[in-house]
């Protein structure tokens, strides 16, 4: 691999996270909208898997049918994948936007880049470099400032819903990871696909088939319901994961706490809402711990699009 593309690949990795912060950030303020609405948590996520399932099913039939063939051998990690990982990490973060407020669901999931690192040196015997520590520490400190959270008495939500967020961290932590070690040897649409399918499939048994879907919504409903199943899953989590196959679960989860700041910045911009200079603080102190990320050795030769470039170059010879 030429010298320019070692170069250019990490940086269009962090592109994509950025992407993906950008629709998530809307989409927990819309899924709070419905839930004030009447809609429940195990409504939104049976809407938003079934939603974001059937839509990339035709177009991957149509467009890229070589992605959606798996090998038996790996049949079980999809369904591992999708039913468990990807069904939590959708139904804990929907509940717990439904029991506390947005700023604390938000900044309780952003714990994930620590439980990524922990697990990548306790698992993968991966030891973090004092760059990732400071990134990881600095980010989850910027995040906690952006929303908001010294104005918040933690000790007084609801406690179900901080439980909920600690496990929504975790399973987002998890399904990162997770993700990393399918798109090894499969495509990032293939690995999303899956994962998605079978999340679906989970929650139209946990809860009454397409039930959901019967129910009278306006039409204001039904376009956030929309954008949550498409621009808030399907999407994103599509960024999301090609960011991991350039860039990895790690630094793409640090990246990923751009949310709370494209969500102050919407708010700011749009809703007239002041930002405090804390808050400001806070948004720098994540930029300034992406940035330093970069400082890092810029090629990874453990990047998913990489190793599965070496396996079909071993193919190949």
């Amino acid at each position: 691999m030429k010298q320019a593309e070692k170069i250019k690949t990490p940086r269009l990795g962090y592109i994509y996270v950025i992407i993906a912060a950008l629709f998530w950030a809307i989409s927990g303020s819309s899924s709070k909208f419905l839930f004030n609405s009447g809609v429940t948590p195990f409504q939104l996520v049976q809407l938003r898997l079934t939603i974001s399932a059937g839509l990339l099913f035709p177009v991957l039939l149509i467009w890229r049918r070589d992605l959606m063939r798996i090998k038996k051998g790996d049949f079980f990690y999809f369904v591992f994948l999708g039913a468990v990982v990807m069904a939590a990490v959708q139904f804990t973060y929907l509940f717990t936007i439904s029991k506390i407020n947005v700023a604390a669901a938000i900044l309780l999931q952003y714990l994930a880049p620590a439980f990524i690192a922990i697990y990548s040196f306790v698992f993968a015997k991966e030891k973090p470099g004092l760059i990732t520590i400071l990134s990881v520490a600095g980010a989850i400190t910027g995040c906690y400032l952006v929303v908001g959270a010294y104005n918040l008495n933690l000790f007084a939500l609801n406690r179900t819903g901080i439980i909920s967020g600690l496990f929504a961290a975790i399973a987002f932590a998890w399904y990162s990871v997770q993700g990393e070690y399918g798109m090894r040897k499969y495509d990032p649409l293939t690995v999303l696909f899956f994962a998605l399918l079978f999340a679906a499939i989970t929650w139209n048994i946990l809860h009454p088939p397409l039930e959901a879907f019967f129910y009278t919504h306006s039409l204001l409903e039904w376009s956030l319901i929309l954008y949550v199943g498409i621009f808030g899953t399907v999407v994103p989590f599509g960024f999301y994961f090609q960011g991991i196959n350039l860039i990895r679960s790690t630094r793409a989860s640090i990246t990923g706490t751009l949310e709370p700041i494209t969500a102050a910045a919407i708010s700011y911009f749009f809703l007239n809402e002041i930002l405090e200079p804390l808050q400001m603080a806070g948004g720098i102190m994540v930029i300034a711990s992406i940035i330093l990320l970069q400082f890092k050795v810029g090629y990874d030769d453990k990047t998913p699009d990489l190793v599965r470039a070496q396996n079909r170059e071993k193919q190949d010879s």
